[in-house]
């Protein structure tokens, strides 16, 4: 998808608004700029920014109320999903919670955050908190069985964790439980036809 194919698709599937897709341009040309001194992103996906990270993160909205509650994005980088799912959150009685243990991507979560006027909790290593959240969300956080560690020893319960998942997905599912059977189900991504989305319900 072109950027502009990308830009509808926001718009007409997943009901970003005209002003969420103008703070997303806000954030991407930070991004850009932000990539050039720290490489936040692979140089290689700057120019497919729009489909590789902003629609691959846009999608999750479909598995969420936003109505109330709270969610966490673990390992969150330069913002993805976190970013663009507090973007699209239009509630105060929802919050984002952001958790990346770098201090230059907290920083430019900050600066990014305080441009956009985001209200979202800006948080360090994900091991040194508590989560209490109604969804856990993650995006190259992670091997599936540690991310599940989280879900089940960190987190309060009950949440649904939501993970983007590339070609490996089947085989981590194979061997994140082996031992112990989850409620989950496999989506199909929208940006890449062997990539997945795992949604797990953890409720005890």
């Amino acid at each position: 998808m072109q950027n502009k194919e990308v830009i509808g698709f926001l718009q007409n599937h997943l009901n970003y608004s005209s002003k969420n897709i103008s703070d997303i341009k806000v954030f991407v040309n930070e991004l850009l700029k932000a990539n050039k001194k720290h490489n936040f992103i692979s140089k290689s996906t700057e120019n497919i920014i729009w489909h590789r990270h902003i629609l691959d993160s846009a999608q999750l909205v479909k598995f969420i109320d936003f109505s109330k509650g709270s969610l966490s994005d673990l390992g969150s980088g330069a913002g993805f999903p976190g970013i663009i799912l507090a973007l699209f959150n239009k509630k105060k009685d929802f919050h984002v919670k952001l958790f990346e243990k770098s201090p230059v991507k907290r920083a430019f979560l900050r600066d990014i955050s305080d441009k956009l006027s985001l209200k979202i909790e800006i948080l360090g290593n994900v091991y040194d908190y508590s989560i209490n959240s109604d969804y856990i969300v993650c995006r190259a956080f992670k091997k599936l069985d540690a991310i599940i560690q989280v879900s089940r020893e960190i987190a309060k319960k009950p949440h649904k964790l939501i993970i983007l998942k590339g070609q490996n997905a089947q085989k981590e599912l194979k061997k994140a439980f082996k031992k112990e059977k989850y409620d989950y189900k496999l989506e199909n991504s929208i940006t890449n036809e062997d990539s997945k989305i795992i949604i797990v319900n953890f409720k005890k």
